[in-house]
């Protein structure tokens, strides 16, 4: 005879996870299946293991989805500052970063461990059973629920969750189960593509470029509609960093970004007053003071400036000059792909999917919740509270 819950949730992330506890508190009875040996392993990774569990300036704006108007429900009904009261009860140590970011700051190598054992706590005292290392082997319809066998055995639930995330980071355990589910009962799954994921370069500007690696500075980057003030990073691969993983979600294979490397300055009016007061001094050493070293003997290099001094500099080499620092034009060859993305453009379409309840319409016993579906967030804790918001707002309604 098949094990009976009212609620089946796949998935033992923070969308998953925070779902079962917010079911469980509601009376029901809950089981939580995944096939990780671990619940919450992108929790752990997340934030350099220092988790950036929400933003306090969150909302909807902050989302891309073909549905914009989709998340807004559930965003407003479950705040940021829902989920850090809920984070205080349970007296974690936390710290605002960049504007609105909070991050775990406890002591040892993993703070953000704090975040999972919370919402395990949270599912103990739910009620809400997990049960690792278990995978789906068939879900189907029956009567006013879902049969599912499972390598544990067969299991009737009343509605059953999908919180199986996206593709990113498959070392991590991410598969397409989700999309496999939604395909199966006729949802649409739109194109899925890694999202803040670093850029990798063509052979040229990669061999240019990888002598600067572990180089970092503010910029300003703009690619397609997106224009984001962040750091970026130099690595042996490419282009990285807070800036580059947040316009890779708007760039688009061919096009190129473009990079204001001195946003602050007006750079064709500092050489020209340069080349006025201190004409014998080098662009070299000049520019060092604006720039980290190693990237500011790069540019004069690449520009043909080696050796130069202000006195060389005619108007037309100054207007070049300036044109790369404040419109330098990269083509990047592609992203790192779903090994490194932090998160799914993309994913199950939301027409059919209830704003309130996150059940397929139709199909009571179904819902979908978090990355699986087509809602993305920004880089700095966006994500994690559209799992909080949506989880809340599927499991209050089960």
């Amino acid at each position: 005879m098949p094990q009976n819950f009212d609620v089946v949730i796949i998935g033992a992330g923070a969308a998953g996870l925070m779902c079962a506890a917010t079911a469980g508190y509601q009376g029901r009875s809950v089981l939580v299946i995944d096939h990780a040996n671990k619940a919450g392993k992108k929790i752990l990774m997340s934030g350099g293991g220092r988790c950036n569990f929400t933003n306090l300036n969150s909302t909807p704006n902050n989302f891309f989805s073909q549905n914009p108007s989709f998340c807004i429900s559930a965003l407003k009904r479950y705040t940021p500052q829902d989920f850090l009261e809920l984070v205080e009860r349970h007296d974690i140590q936390h710290v605002e970063k960049a504007a609105g970011q909070l991050f775990c700051s406890g002591s040892g190598s993993n703070p953000a461990k704090d975040i999972l054992n919370m919402l395990l706590t949270e599912c103990e005292w739910a009620g809400a059973e997990i049960r690792l290392k278990t995978t789906v082997e068939s879900v189907k319809k029956q009567g006013d629920g879902i049969a599912l066998r499972t390598s544990g055995g067969e299991i009737s639930a009343g509605k059953l969750v999908i919180a199986t995330g996206g593709l990113s980071i498959p070392t991590m355990g991410a598969t397409g189960f989700g999309y496999d589910i939604a395909r199966q009962f006729g949802l649409d799954v739109l194109e899925t593509t890694p999202a803040l994921v670093p850029f990798v370069l063509t052979s040229q500007w990669k061999d240019r470029l990888e002598p600067l690696s572990g180089v970092a500075l503010d910029v300003e980057v703009v690619a397609g509609k997106g224009h984001y003030s962040e750091p970026m990073l130099f690595t042996h691969r490419g282009l990285s960093g807070p800036a580059m993983l947040q316009i890779s979600s708007w760039w688009k294979p061919g096009e190129a970004v473009t990079i204001d490397l001195l946003p602050e300055i007006d750079i064709a009016e500092e050489l020209i007053q340069a080349r006025y007061d201190s004409p014998i001094r080098l662009v070299s050493g000049w520019l060092a003071e604006y720039l980290p070293k190693r990237l500011a003997y790069a540019i004069v290099e690449w520009q043909g400036l080696a050796g130069a001094k202000f006195a060389d500099m005619s108007n037309a080499r100054i207007e070049a000059l300036q044109q790369n620092l404040k419109n330098w034009r990269i083509k990047p060859a592609g992203t790192e792909g779903w090994r490194t993305a932090e998160v799914t453009m993309g994913g199950v379409a939301t027409d059919n999917i209830s704003q309130q309840s996150f059940e397929v319409k139709g199909l009571p016993q179904l819902a979908f919740i978090g990355e699986v579906l087509d809602v993305t967030g920004e880089l700095g804790g966006h994500n994690f509270q559209w799992a909080w918001a949506s989880a809340v707002a599927c499991g209050r309604s089960c």
